[in-house]
């Protein structure tokens, strides 16, 4: 499974020569050791990094490369959400998530399943019959359980923990209004826990969402989890979405939720790292993929590149964040970013359209960023 690094840098540099590049390559890649992320932070907490259709599907091997050497967990972004998977009641469509899985075990990675239930990848026919009428509440569980089975049955002893649940809780705290919640009610998400453990009795059980440092929602998660413990449902972990910027959220009160959830008894993981230099068109825009603003140059001003005050500052940020993390460290299982490569990123297009972030360990070209020895030594 591991990769000798300085062969993989290797490689890298003499693809990138050809296109041109090789003397930027060598200025980024010079003095560094022959560990990835994932060594360096071997026996704290699993390195874990999102994959997208192209990635999983062999379209994208520098990305392989880079996960071979510094990630040793996956979790799909898109193609295991129940409208890829199910677009058409009963017409599964496995092709993708099957590579996905394969490509974990292949490589000896800690695979997470995302996600079985969200409001926003939902397909349109879970909550409507022939007629286009909502259904009942009883046929919208019958629809969850069969979904449910049928996707965690597949890969029953091969997916280590499903995201059960995505996104449920809004940032006061109270139930996001969805059309699971609207039809069925709070049990929802009870059910979803139930049918998905009935379905692999191994299989680790999180509930993940964002803006999970916000007071408000930090006490509507813990609320909704202590109601499950009472009721005897299985749940193993929180994600905490880890969709960060430059000034927001406070580190303090991110600790604070650190303590809350593991208090609970459970295993805490920060799902979903990327962080954003580009200023917020909007107060509190959380991660809410329904957020969207016009475009506009003004909120998008490193169409050519990072200044070097603000890539400083980018990985200052991050390795605050990274000792949070190693200080609580037999709290956290695992930390995943939300991508490998900077193009990639799904903030290049969100909350705006047609920007260009910089939120992720390695840059456009597939090059490691100066906050990977920056994390590195730090752990050393």
């Amino acid at each position: 499974m591991k990769k000798n690094w300085i062969k993989t840098i290797s490689l890298l540099f003499l693809a990138t020569l050809s296109l041109g590049m090789g003397s930027r390559m060598l200025s980024q890649t010079e003095g560094l050791d022959s560990k990835g992320l994932k060594d360096a932070f071997e026996g704290k907490f699993l390195i874990g990094a999102a994959l997208n259709g192209a990635q999983i599907n062999g379209r994208d091997q520098q990305s392989i490369e880079l996960l071979k050497a510094n990630f040793n967990s996956i979790v799909a972004e898109n193609v295991m959400k129940s409208g890829p998977l199910q677009p058409e009641e009963g017409a599964f469509n496995f092709a993708s998530a099957d590579k996905f899985v394969d490509l974990g075990e292949s490589l000896g990675l800690h695979v997470v399943g995302h996600n079985l239930i969200w409001h926003s990848q939902a397909p349109g026919w879970f909550f409507v019959d022939e007629e286009g009428n909502e259904v009942s509440k009883e046929v919208l569980i019958g629809r969850m359980e069969t979904h449910i089975k049928t996707v965690v049955g597949r890969y029953k002893g091969r997916v280590d923990g499903w995201d059960v649940v995505n996104e449920a809780i809004l940032d006061d705290g109270s139930w996001r209004k969805s059309k699971f919640y609207e039809i069925i009610g709070e049990d929802f998400m009870k059910l979803a826990f139930q049918f998905a453990h009935e379905a692999d009795p191994e299989a680790e059980l999180y509930y993940n969402d964002y803006s999970m440092a916000l007071p408000g929602k930090r006490e509507g998660v813990v609320k909704m989890v202590k109601k499950l413990q009472e009721q005897g449902v299985k749940i193993d972990g929180i994600g905490m979405q880890g969709h960060i910027g430059l000034e927001h959220p406070a580190i303090e009160e991110f600790e604070k939720s650190i303590a809350a959830y593991s208090g609970l008894g459970l295993t805490v993981m920060i799902t979903e790292l990327d962080m954003s230099v580009l200023p917020s068109p909007g107060r509190n825009t959380g991660a809410d993929v329904g957020t969207n603003f016009d475009y506009e140059q003004s909120i998008n001003p490193y169409q050519e590149g990072l200044p070097d005050s603000v890539r400083q500052k980018f990985d200052r940020r991050y390795v605050d964040f990274f000792k949070l993390f190693l200080k609580h460290q037999e709290k956290i299982s695992r930390v995943t970013f939300w991508g490998i490569a900077d193009q990639h990123s799904w903030k290049n297009n969100w909350p705006v359209r047609g920007r260009t972030d910089y939120p992720l360990m390695f840059d456009r070209n597939y090059q490691p960023k100066s906050v990977v020895n920056a994390l590195m030594e730090l752990v050393e």
